[in-house]
């Protein structure tokens, strides 16, 4: 995958993902379920990856690393479940798409990585397209508006966290379905942790729901995150988590492809405000070396003669 463009890596992770929430709902189960057998029905394809690459490749370091980043998706699936539940579907998908500010804000605390000077007055016109490309002009509040938003914020934050950590934990490396292995088993542990005391897991929810429990782990857990991780250490972090807010607007394409919904003129124009904010943000995007997203005291080391690995997690 070296030799792909890492943006079209994203944007084809982000369109396996956009179809997670469709798969989701044909299921009928609840959020906890559904994280938990999204990780659980991945584990028969990871695994057997994940052995062929480590006797190709060697094994996986920072796997902790990997681990830490599922635990914080699997909080992420739980909460983003409970905040559509309580807050709509619009306002939770704004919610949780405030990974496009944490991603950047984790970057330049951790790595002195500065988004672009495009990035922050980018930032309120994307979160705005998102809210209308989700729906939220045509939605009122949920049962419990206040609840819901503590919630969607923290999948937000925990989304944020899961991607940060994917990123810093590739640099470097060869591996693509180990670290992806590692991060779902985190993942479906901290969806039983959460889920099963919360809002309860259904361990036998039926062959129809299976069905599309399957098909969600292999689209978005497998097929998606694989891409995706393939590409976040090559790219700078605001422009990764802004080609991301295309799963809003790709979820809006989909659902009218497979489910026959119509899109209203208010989400077509919220569609268009982020493909116009991503392909602002995301020109010259690319690490010209996939360990340069180090930031700039990194490459000031570098320049300087220094040969410290660059790999080191700080």
């Amino acid at each position: 995958m070296r030799r792909i463009d890492p943006r079209l890596l994203v944007i084809a992770g982000a369109a396996f993902i956009s179809v997670s929430a469709i798969l989701f709902r044909l299921s009928g189960v609840s959020a906890g379920t559904a994280a938990f057998f999204r990780c659980a029905l991945a584990l028969p394809v990871l695994v057997p990856l994940a052995r062929w690459e480590r006797h190709r490749a060697g094994p996986r370091r920072r796997a902790g690393v990997d681990v830490a980043a599922g635990l914080l998706l699997g909080v992420d699936l739980v909460l983003w479940g409970a905040s559509i539940d309580r807050v709509g579907a619009g306002i939770g998908t704004v919610l949780v798409n405030v990974q496009v500010v944490v991603v950047p804000l984790l970057a330049f605390a951790v790595l002195r990585e500065r988004p672009s000077r495009a990035f922050v007055p980018a930032v309120p016109v994307m979160l705005g397209g998102v809210a209308l490309a989700g729906g939220l002009a045509g939605h009122g509040g949920g049962p419990d508006p206040v609840l819901g938003m503590l919630f969607g914020a923290g999948a937000g934050v925990a989304y944020g966290g899961y991607l940060f950590l994917t990123r810093v934990a590739g640099r470097g490396q060869e591996h693509r379905a180990q670290p992806v292995l590692l991060s779902t088993l985190g993942a479906g542990a901290a969806s039983v942790a959460v889920g099963v005391p919360w809002q309860g897991v259904d361990f036998t929810p039926g062959w129809p729901a299976l069905g599309w429990l399957a098909a969600l782990a292999m689209t978005g857990q497998v097929c998606g995150w694989m891409l995706i991780g393939a590409a976040l250490p090559r790219l700078r972090a605001d422009a990764a988590g802004t080609l991301l807010l295309l799963q809003p607007v790709l979820a809006v394409v989909f659902g009218a492809a497979l489910l026959g919904e119509r899109p209203g003129p208010a989400q077509l124009a919220g569609c268009g405000l982020v493909i116009a904010a991503a392909w602002l943000t995301g020109r010259g995007s690319v690490h010209r070396r996939d360990d340069s997203g180090m930031g700039s005291r990194a490459r000031g080391d570098r320049r300087a003669g220094e040969h410290a690995d660059r790999t080191t997690v700080p």
